[in-house]
């Protein structure tokens, strides 16, 4: 029997974990490790205790800011860190994995948070349609080091 290698094992955990989030827009999962133990794991959705999305707001969602962005919804990543500091684990350090590559103001908390990698498996300047992803451009730019991840995963839900 082949074991699997832990970066697919993490992988394929957010991808699992993307299937829970209530977004009716986009579904996307995170899984926070270090030294091959996971610290924390996170999907995208308004916070804990204030609606979801998919069953209240089916048609539409929830409402948007001034932006165009979901108003109360927290990305994986973020979900994933403030569930990690919550119950007092060492995020410095730490390798994320995520299914879409962290925005702009994910990458500044990425970073601010002293963690050290993230492997994506898409690109969230491809979802939104923008020339270039400018999370993983911060991310380079102050030394974290970013790697796509190298193999596919068979993905059923189409908002992956």
């Amino acid at each position: 029997m082949v074991k699997p290698d832990f970066d697919d094992i993490f992988m394929e955990l957010a991808v699992n974990l993307a299937k829970r989030s209530h977004c009716i827009k986009k579904h996307v999962g995170a899984v926070l490790v270090k030294d091959t133990r996971i610290i924390s794991i996170g999907y995208n959705g308004p916070p804990s205790g204030t609606h979801n999305c998919d069953e209240e707001f089916p048609e539409t969602g929830c409402s948007r800011d001034s932006k165009g962005s979901c108003s109360l919804a927290l990305h994986a990543e973020q979900n994933a860190i403030l569930y990690a500091v919550k119950n007092k684990a060492t995020v410095e350090g730490s390798t994320l994995f995520v299914t879409l590559a962290p925005c702009l103001a994910c990458a500044r908390i990425i970073y601010s948070m002293g963690i050290e990698k993230v492997i994506f498996l898409y690109s969230y300047a491809a979802y939104k349609g923008l020339p270039l992803d400018e999370g993983i451009e911060f991310l380079k730019k102050f030394g974290v080091e970013v790697l796509l991840y190298p193999k596919k995963i068979e993905v059923e839900d189409p908002l992956i």
